[in-house]
């Protein structure tokens, strides 16, 4: 069931809680999609979201838990008792399960794990505790199917039933040895066919694309999607199968890191949400808005410096704004695209001189074309040939220059370990509007003699 989720409808939700209304969550919330309850319960108080998931079954509330955010999951977690807790762990997959478990401070964490009644599940989330978030152990779920190489297909099936119970969703059975090494894979379709005597190890296919636990989590997700894979198994140094990522952890993978990426391009430094407290939200944005500001304040002693020019020639001003935008839009381009390569990895199937003269090709036409449109802009409104000519050859030189600019900051950026994606904020722009105010002056110096 689907359901406008408005103002009015929060506010009867309120009002239900202030109630005790169980039978409001029973007729009003329980037929709700779980993404509908998460939403809904992001615009609730304290009251509101503990009514919610006090009165919601197990399944249902686990759901809605594992579609917050991690900042959304904290905040509720504090409302719930350790028993609702394990309730909601208990239908989780191990993965999800771990996640939550990641916000409860320890002891809660403890108590909860204690108070979970399925120990094998338990084993798996402490299994999954000891990884980095953000490598492939701490991304994958224990709960797979899986088929020796020397069974036959009759003793897969009856396995593959007591296995399956516990997984969400089958996309693959992975095929291992008798120590446990992951050798292929093999479909379910095949097995399916297959007369009962026949052996796994004559069906399985031992082309398969496996990722290691250290694996970094960016790099699991390019793996994914450059085979276009719908899981992909986890094994240890050994080559033992340990567990499998899944699409939907990826998905949720590469928007997390699409949002940080946009925030941080935008010149904000640290991951937020809209709702976080002023002080946070300020916190993150100043840094980038102080270097910014000091980059105005340079740029302002800097033109200062041809105060003389100026006065000579007050036409020169009129072009300023020009020089600064023009270059610091071309950088920015030039960064952006250079930041997605590298999300991409693509940027390593070229050599550096290649994408330079692509880069300076690109920037040869697309500087023609603008300079010729300023010069002759300028004379049908009355400038001169030769402040004309200072403004044009300026702007080529700009859009040249901050196109390399844009080009290869990222790339030393990204060699030295910082992300990348801060090139295509407020540090290329600020740099280019220097950048570009030397350059405009220089010519005009050359051309103009002063």
């Amino acid at each position: 069931m689907q359901v406008e989720i408005t103002n009015e409808f929060i506010q009867e939700v309120n009002e239900a809680a202030q109630r005790d209304d169980k039978q409001f969550v029973a007729t009003k919330i329980a037929e709700l999609h779980p993404a509908d309850i998460s939403e809904i319960l992001k615009d609730l108080g304290e009251e509101g979201v503990k009514f919610i998931l006090d009165n919601i079954s197990p399944e249902l509330g686990s759901e809605a838990l594992a579609d917050l955010d991690d900042d959304h999951l904290r905040k509720f977690l504090k409302v719930l008792p350790v028993s609702r807790v394990a309730s909601f762990v208990n239908e989780l997959e191990s993965d999800d399960a771990a996640d939550i478990l990641q916000e409860l401070p320890i002891r809660k964490r403890e108590e909860t794990l204690f108070a979970l009644q399925d120990k094998e599940k338990v084993s798996h989330i402490l299994d999954l505790l000891h990884y980095e978030e953000d490598s492939a152990g701490g991304l994958m779920a224990k709960e797979l199917v899986k088929a020796n190489i020397n069974w036959t297909v009759k003793q897969s099936i009856e396995e593959l039933r007591k296995q399956g119970e516990r997984v969400e969703k089958i996309y693959a059975v992975y095929v291992v040895d008798d120590l446990g090494k992951l050798v292929g894979r093999v479909g379910l379709k095949n097995i399916l066919l297959a007369n009962d005597n026949t052996l796994i190890k004559d069906l399985y296919d031992p082309e398969i694309i496996s990722v290691e636990t250290y694996t970094d989590d960016k790099e699991v997700a390019n793996t994914m999607r450059k085979y276009d894979l719908e899981a992909l198994p986890v094994v240890n140094v050994q080559g033992q199968l340990l567990g499998r990522v899944t699409i939907d952890d990826v998905v949720d993978l590469i928007k997390e890191q699409a949002e940080l990426e946009r925030q941080i391009m935008a010149g904000i430094s640290s991951n937020i949400e809209e709702d976080d407290n002023i002080w946070i939200l300020s916190r993150a944005r100043l840094p980038w808005l102080m270097i910014g500001m000091f980059g105005g304040l340079l740029g302002a002693q800097f033109i200062g410096l041809f105060e003389g020019d100026l006065m000579l020639i007050p036409a020169m001003a009129f072009f300023i704004p020009l020089i600064t935008a023009t270059g610091g839009n071309v950088g920015i381009q030039s960064s952006s695209i250079i930041v997605q390569s590298l999300a991409n990895q693509n940027i390593l199937n070229t050599g550096y001189l290649s994408r330079l003269g692509k880069v300076i090709l690109v920037a040869l036409v697309n500087g023609v074309i603008l300079s010729l449109i300023v010069m002759l802009f300028n004379l049908v409104l009355g400038q001169s040939l030769m402040i004309s000519s200072v403004v044009s050859i300026a702007l080529f030189s700009v859009i040249l220059l901050s196109s390399i600019m844009g080009t290869f900051t990222p790339l030393v950026l990204d060699r030295f370990g910082f992300n990348p994606a801060l090139a295509s904020g407020p540090f290329i722009t600020t740099t280019n509007d220097l950048l570009g105010l030397g350059v405009y002056f220089l010519v005009a110096h050359f051309l103009l003699g002063l």
